[in-house]
Formats: structure tokens, sequence, C-alpha cells
């Protein structure tokens, strides 16, 4: 990519990221510089971010959002891509938030699509195996990395136990009734193995909340449910496929697809 088709790209995404809380249901409070997203209903839960070509924050800034944020009881986070809002990485810390690095990454338009693998399908809002592939990238995050761990079907058993499994299934399924979401999984013996989503605006499309039950990792299965999101989304017409990456391992995996680093997005969040 030139860096003309870079910028190109990041002011699209910055638009993305401003209209996808809207379209999900979210509030929007203005703080000037910044912009705070409050989910009204069960949807996902959303963040403060630079606003639409507003200036630069300052750490005033950014506290006035953070009191928000408590006050609301909402997700205490700040969400941007360091490329374009350079200076919000100083203001968030000095206000005492621990910042997260996370590789963004563009599909490449001329990538070969991978073959279909044989345990992935997608999900419609009906599927009875859709709590399970909403609570199994939970477990993933929960043990982040792409090393073998050692929650497997019996820890995913026990979560589908609890209301959080229920809740989240609801939620899932009004998205994908609406068309709001799609969902992939990778299902062997009746056990959801991995999943994933893409949340579309327009021709645009992130994939979102990869993740693979930690026993069942290094066996190519979030490849897998990534390629198939991949193509449903330019089977759709997509124009522009797009992740951000967990980490330098995970983002070589997304690379063997076509995904190519563009940026870099930054969480800031309050210290555990």
């Amino acid at each position: 990519m030139t860096d003309h088709m870079i910028d190109s790209t990041l002011s699209e995404l910055e638009r993305y990221y401003d209209t996808v809380p809207r379209v999900g249901g979210a509030r929007a409070e203005d703080f000037g510089p910044l912009t705070l997203f409050v989910q009204e209903g069960a949807g996902w839960p959303y963040y403060a971010r630079p606003a639409l070509g507003g200036p630069g924050a300052t750490r005033a800034d950014v506290e006035r959002v953070w009191q928000r944020q408590r006050e609301l009881k909402v997700p205490e986070a700040f969400e941007w891509v360091a490329e374009t809002s350079p200076s919000l990485r100083a203001a968030v810390e000095a206000a005492g938030l621990h910042v997260h690095a996370h590789p963004l990454m563009v599909l490449d338009p001329s990538a070969e699509a991978l073959p279909p693998h044989p345990e992935v399908r997608l999900f419609d809002a009906d599927d009875p195996l859709l709590a399970a592939a909403v609570t199994v990238p939970a477990l993933a995050f929960a043990a982040p990395g792409t090393a073998v761990g050692e929650a497997g079907p019996a820890e995913l058993a026990a979560a589908l136990t609890e209301p959080a499994a229920e809740a989240g299934r609801a939620r899932v399924a009004g998205k994908l009734a609406a068309g709001s979401t799609v969902l992939a999984a990778a299902v062997r013996d009746g056990v959801v193995l991995c999943a994933g989503q893409y949340n579309p605006v327009g021709d645009v499309v992130e994939v979102v909340g990869v993740g693979t039950l930690p026993s069942a990792r290094r066996q190519g299965l979030a490849l897998g449910v990534t390629a198939a999101l991949v193509a449903q989304a330019r089977a759709r017409g997509a124009r522009t496929v797009f992740l951000s990456a967990g980490d330098e391992d995970v983002a070589r995996v997304y690379a063997r697809i076509g995904f190519r680093r563009v940026a870099t997005a930054l969480i800031a969040e309050p210290q555990a």
C-alpha cells in the first residue's frame, strides 16, 4: 500500500468507528474532542474515542469523559488509532490509564481465498449452538495468546450454565436476525471450538471476536473461521475488510490469509 492509500484507508476506518456504535444502538455524548458512546439497550458495550475531525484531546478532556463513564457505570475504555490521533496516548496516560497496542490490519484486495475449512460453518439466529459460539471467544480472551491452554469443553459446558451465556446468545441472535452481524464457528462432534463475527457498515467490514477454545489452539481453526467470514463479506460486496489483532503472533496468523498491517489500534483502560 502507498502512503496515500493508507491515509485514505485510515480515514475510511475513522468514519466506520464513528458510525458503528450509532447503528448499533448507542447514544453519542459530545465532549468536544472526544465522543462517548453509551449503549442504550442490550447491544455491545462501546467506548470513548476521538470526535470525527475534532481537535486533539487534553488530559482534562480525558478525565471528564472517564468520570462520566464511572457515573454511568459503563466500560471505562478509550479506543483510537495511533497514527490518526497521535497526541491522545500522552493525554490518556497522563490521566492514569493503561494503553494496550494492537496491530491494525486490512485485507489485501488481491489476496486469494483459502479453501473452506470442513469444520467451519455460518450460524443463523436460531442455531442451537449459538450460545456456545458466543461464549467460546470469552473463554479464549480470558487466556490470551496462541499457546494451547487448559480451558476446554468442560469449561465451556460450565460457562454455558451462567446467565451471561443466555444474555450473549440473545444479543447476538438479534443482530444476526437484523443482518448487522455475521457469525462463523468451527464445530467438532457437536462442540464449538472457535468462533468469530464481522460487523458491516456499508461496504466496510470489521472482523471481531475471533477466539479459539484454549485447549483447541494451534489447529488452524481461527484461520478457518476468519477465512469463512472474509469469504462471506466479499460475497456480500465488502470493499474494505479489517481487524485488530491481539498481538504480533496473532497478526502473523492473519497475514497468512492476506491481512496487512496499516497502523496500530490503541485501547486505554484503568490499570488492573
